[in-house]
């Protein structure tokens, strides 16, 4: 019987198919061998790099290629000062919102009790003290006209300097009244309209009084602070400014009024802690460097004391005094006001303001290094994790903004991925995902949506965060966000990038093609952008990427409405927009060869579509189907008659590994078979180029097409005989697999077996057996099917075989000597797998073929072979 590259019946199946020459008979059960070949699987997927995506030149809210009109979105760029800032937002929180009074301040006095004294204000007892006070309150209104909001109450303890106070009566008094000297107390209240400020004083306190009152104080805390610290110094325990149970600020209130107490040890610490900072913040005269170094004490200061957040009495004067300094324009000093503000928790107006401040620093990459060493992300993510998205979207957009521009850097995307970044994101997405698309607030949390999606594109490129886009839905997340929003390409844009370089990794790709809806999106996606490249390219690599691996993935697109139909509509854009390109190029391009090395834009595409079909086709019954849809079968043959392996060595290839694909399905209604002619008149021009991979790939295609006799008749006539035999001699094992099932289709034919003896066929067969044998038991097999085809009318050995007789008894001898064929391998771990394809596929064949040589020779003879 003849050994040909035909499929044995199946015992499963009542239908026929005819076998390619390079698969062996199946095996009646999946046998281990099947996984370590592979690669030489008759069907192949095919591979190819992901789209390039440029980096952007500049950091800017929308990039360069956005839909967006630059009416219709947010700026980029903007002016930001104090006066972006809203003084009114800064108080601290009270409670209650108490009504203005309707009436005008009158003069209150008090009747003294045992404890407290309280009179009317006095003059001054003398002339110096008049010019103190006159100079004092000069200076008062000299500051504040450019910002300085510090009372000279603000000054620390010790300075002989009268202070004028412009916090709320009450709350002095609360500190006075604490103190054992019971201090009298003196109010002045100033009328105000319109057209002037009301200015509330503080009695005039004697500098001895009140230093000695403030000192007192600050003993007694400074003793009960000797008497803990060695409790502080030990591990484990805080080094913050001590608290007593008076320490935590609460609200109490009567008859509809609330106010903010603060204890005693805050108003101390307030004093020696904070003031001294602020003092020094007032020297706008200072450089930059002192200014940020007394910003950074300041923050460490409000840190220490538990002053950052809302529930501070003093927030107001501290924030209108940081809102001055935005004025000064320093990215190093703006960082640091940026980062107390956001500890101070400002909202609205104010929250929108500082998170500008942040976007504006980060979008200057030279920033990077002074943001990594403030922990600005830390304030940033804060924001993103506690703030409500409707209230404060605008706010929102340009703090995910900020964190955009801080992906572009790989070390804050490292510390934005162990910080949970990646969760946070995902959280927000899942928020807005629920904004139904007839809300008012739908349209403006797209601009939103695309910060996040640009950053979760920056993010799925850090390994590390992969497993979070895994462990928090991002899948289920982003196919919604994609459904919301086709009609946003920026958005679409962005998904795909992630979903591009995230379905290159089997485990995620693995969930996406779980997510069926998926298909539905992306055939959606290809019929709306049809002629958007950077859209296309993404979703077609992405498709060859589900379809690579998962069978279940290629039956599910193919099932979809309108699955191949919007293939073929793709198809023959990207064809014509190629062709076009060509003829410009042939036209300008005569006298210098100046077509581009790199696949042009629509080459791109066009690899990545047809690699999606050749990895469907793997599926037998979406396999069958393509093979007959003449269209595709056409335009497959287009690209090899218009483009040549040096014009485009990937998109030529890819198409010849289509077809051969195809070529596995023998049907009636096959479109291959009835191009098959024209197919190999195509597939001689790859044959004879001098590209190895382009041969390699046509001459598989002919061991698919020999199996028809039109082809053989062809291969004879046009030498490509020849051309195989000479293969032989390449050293390559895959090189020499794919030769010799052409070979081997070929010697089916009788007339056909004598071309073996001609360019030393016979010795180039064997020495291939002896080469690659013990270590490819599937290309010896198919040596020996070779042989045995040949030698079905042998009379004699040795004018069959010729002078190689001798070596070729001695060879398989050896190779079914399981001692010693097996003794060789080139990983010791696959011995199991090899011994198992030795004994199930070559044993059989090469003990017939030493059977029928041994029957036409009558003795052995010593023929030495090299050891294995």
């Amino acid at each position: 019987a003849l050994l040909c590259s035909r499929m044995q019946p199946s015992k499963d199946k009542n239908t026929e198919k005819a076998e390619p020459f390079y698969r062996l008979p199946v095996p009646k059960k999946k046998t281990s061998s099947e996984i370590i070949n592979e690669a030489r699987n008759v069907l192949r997927t095919l591979k190819t790099q992901r789209p390039f995506t440029p980096t952007e030149a500049q950091r800017k809210l929308f990039g360069s290629g956005s839909s967006r009109a630059p009416q219709n979105r947010p700026p980029s760029v903007f002016s930001l000062h104090a006066s972006s800032f809203d003084l009114a937002e800064s108080r601290p929180v009270s409670g209650v919102r108490l009504s203005p009074l309707d009436h005008k301040p009158v003069l209150v006095t008090f009747a003294k009790d045992e404890d407290s004294s309280i009179s009317l204000p006095k003059p001054p007892a003398d002339a110096a003290e008049i010019r103190k006070l006159s100079s004092a309150r000069a200076r008062f209104f000299r500051r504040t006209s450019w910002g300085n909001f510090l009372s000279a109450k603000m000054v620390p303890p010790g300075q002989n300097e009268e202070k004028i106070d412009t916090e709320e009566p009450a709350m002095m008094n609360d500190l006075c009244r604490s103190n054992n000297n019971r201090l009298a107390e003196q109010r002045s209240y100033a009328p105000f309209n319109d057209e002037s400020r009301q200015l509330i004083c503080n009695e005039h306190i004697s500098r001895l009084e009140k230093e000695d009152s403030l000192k007192g104080t600050a003993r007694k805390v400074l003793f009960q602070l000797r008497g803990e610290s060695d409790q502080m110094k030990k591990p484990g325990t805080s080094s913050s400014w001590p608290r007593s149970p008076g320490w935590k600020r609460g609200v109490t209130g009567s008859e509809g009024e609330t106010r903010i107490n603060e204890s005693e040890e805050e108003e101390i610490f307030w004093h020696i802690k904070i003031l001294p900072i602020l003092h020094e913040l007032e020297k706008v005269e200072d450089n930059i460097e002192n200014l940020c170094l007394a910003c950074t004490k300041l923050y460490q200061a409000l840190n220490e004391g538990n002053m950052l957040g809302k529930r501070f009495k003093r927030r107001s004067v501290l924030l209108k005094i940081l809102y001055k300094l935005v004025d000064i324009d320093s990215d190093p000093l703006c960082l640091k006001l940026a980062k107390i503000i956001l500890a101070m928790k400002v909202d609205g107006k104010n929250l929108l303001s500082v998170c500008k401040l942040a976007f504006k620093i980060c979008r200057n990459e030279k920033n990077d290094y002074i943001i990594q060493n403030d922990r600005l992300l830390d304030c940033l993510l804060e924001v993103l994790r506690t703030e409500d998205l409707q209230k404060n979207s605008e706010a929102l957009l340009y703090c995910m903004g900020a964190i955009k521009f801080m992906s572009g850097n790989a070390v804050l995307l490292n510390e934005m991925v162990n910080k949970g970044a990646v969760e946070m994101v995902l959280q927000l997405m899942k928020q807005i995902n629920n904004v139904k698309e007839n809300d008012t607030y739908f349209s403006n949390l797209g601009h939103l949506l695309v910060q996040l999606t640009a950053t979760l594109r920056k993010l799925a490129d850090f390994p590390p965060a992969r497993c979070q886009f895994m462990c928090n839905g991002a899948v289920s997340e982003l196919c919604v966000a994609l459904e919301q929003r086709m009609n946003d390409k920026d958005i679409c844009t962005y998904i795909i990038r992630i979903f591009s370089k995230l379905s290159s990794y089997s485990d995620f790709c693995a969930a996406l093609a779980d997510c069926y809806r998926c298909y539905i999106l992306f055939l959606a996606l290809l019929n709306k952008h049809q002629k958007q490249q950077d859209l296309v390219i993404r979703v077609v690599f992405i498709l060859g990427n589900l379809t690579e691996k998962n069978n279940q993935a290629r039956e599910q697109f193919f099932k979809e409405r309108g699955s191949v139909n919007t293939l073929i509509s793709l198809f023959q854009t990207y064809h014509e927009l190629d062709l076009n390109a060509q003829k410009w190029y042939h036209e300008r391009g005569r006298e210098e060869k100046n077509h581009p090395k790199h696949p042009s834009e629509a080459e791109d595409v066009l690899i990545k579509l047809i690699r999606v079909l050749a990895n469907l086709s793997i599926h037998p019954n979406v396999g069958a189907a393509l093979a007959a849809t003449h269209r595709i079968v056409e335009l497959l043959v287009t690209v090899l008659e218009y483009k040549s392996v040096d014009d485009c060595e990937e998109l030529v290839i890819s198409a010849a590994t289509t077809i051969n694909n195809l070529s596995y399905y023998k049907m009636k209604s096959s479109a291959v078979q009835d191009k098959k002619l024209h197919i190999a008149e195509l597939l001689l021009k790859l044959l004879m180029s001098n590209n190895m991979d382009g041969v390699v790939e046509a001459v598989r295609v002919f061991g698919n097409l020999s199996q028809y006799h039109e082809i053989c008749d062809f291969i004879m006539q046009k030498k490509i005989y020849k051309f195989m035999i000479a293969l032989l001699d390449a050293k390559d094992q895959d090189v020499c697999f794919s030769a010799c099932g052409v070979l081997l289709n070929l010697t089916v034919d009788k007339n056909k077996r004598a071309l073996l003896m001609e360019e030393g066929g016979i010795g180039k067969l064997v020495d291939c057996l002896q080469d690659f044998g013990p270590a490819d038991w599937q290309l010896a097999c198919l040596i020996c099917k070779t042989l045995w085809n040949y030698s079905e009318n042998i009379t004699s050995a040795a004018s069959c075989f010729g002078e190689d007789t001798d070596t070729l008894l001695v060879l398989l001898t050896s190779l079914l000597d399981d001692e010693v064929a097996l003794d060789y391998s080139l990983d010791t771990d696959l011995r199991d797998n090899h011994k198992l394809y030795w004994e199930r596929e070559f044993k059989p064949v090469a003990e017939k073929l030493l059977d029928r040589i041994q029957s036409h020779r009558s003795h052995l003879p010593a023929v030495t072979i090299t050891p294995f």
